[in-house]
């Protein structure tokens, strides 16, 4: 079972993604987590991404694809991509490796939020630098206000968390997914899920659509 999962910030895509995983035993292959990487090692090409990131700004396809296609390479088969594709030139560098390489993909998910939900969700997230928890002002509050239940340190907003970054990352997420979400329409695998709500609530949502793709797959194996 091969899957795409998408959906604009702050919509549960990561967390679901997780829980697919674990019931599923897919690979867990997320841009998001690969671009941080590279952040993290303060490499040339994560110094350069970040830039992009703190204006909310999409990083170039070409630095993504390239990613992306080297993690796919490893891993051919029973994956989940979180965050990938997100313009048409990714589109067409996935969709031509999948091609070469005799790859069907079997789900294009989106789990969709409106540009509110998406604010509330991550502009009011903190992280402890320290020992990297995450918490929320609302919904996951530290026990004493900006402090870390954990070890202490002292709470940050990061800059791609802030407000006016969110909302500019919602609108390209949705200028960028029209056509994405149109040709995979057209593939006949692009299913949109509420993802408003609880996480048990959305998942709910989710499971029977896997639950039922994986039931095909085996009965098509059947002899």
């Amino acid at each position: 079972m091969n899957i795409l999962i998408f959906g604009p910030p702050g919509s549960g895509k990561s967390t679901h993604s997780h829980r697919i995983v674990e019931r599923y035993g897919l690979t867990y292959i997320s841009s998001g987590d690969l671009i941080r990487r590279e952040i993290e090692r303060g490499t040339p090409i994560g110094k350069e991404m970040e830039a992009y990131l703190s204006r909310g700004e999409l990083i170039p396809d070409t630095i993504v694809n390239t990613l992306i296609i080297s993690k796919l390479r490893r891993q051919r088969e029973n994956f989940i991509l979180d965050g990938y594709p997100r313009t048409p030139e990714q589109v067409l560098a996935l969709e031509s490796y999948l091609y070469d390489h005799g790859i069907r993909l079997d789900l294009a998910l989106e789990i969709f939020i409106d540009l509110e939900t998406s604010v509330e969700r991550i502009s009011g997230r903190r992280i402890c630098p320290n020992c990297g928890a995450v918490y929320h002002v609302k919904y996951n509050p530290p026990k004493k206000p900006g402090i870390c239940d954990v070890c202490g340190s002292e709470l940050i907003q990061r800059r791609d968390d802030r407000r006016e970054v969110v909302e500019r990352r919602y609108r390209i997420y949705t200028k960028n997914m029209e056509p994405i979400i149109k040709f995979y329409r057209n593939k006949g695998i692009y299913v949109r899920v509420d993802g408003d709500g609880s996480v048990e609530e959305v998942w709910k949502r989710i499971q029977p659509l896997l639950d039922y793709i994986r039931a095909r797959e085996t009965y098509l194996k059947l002899p």
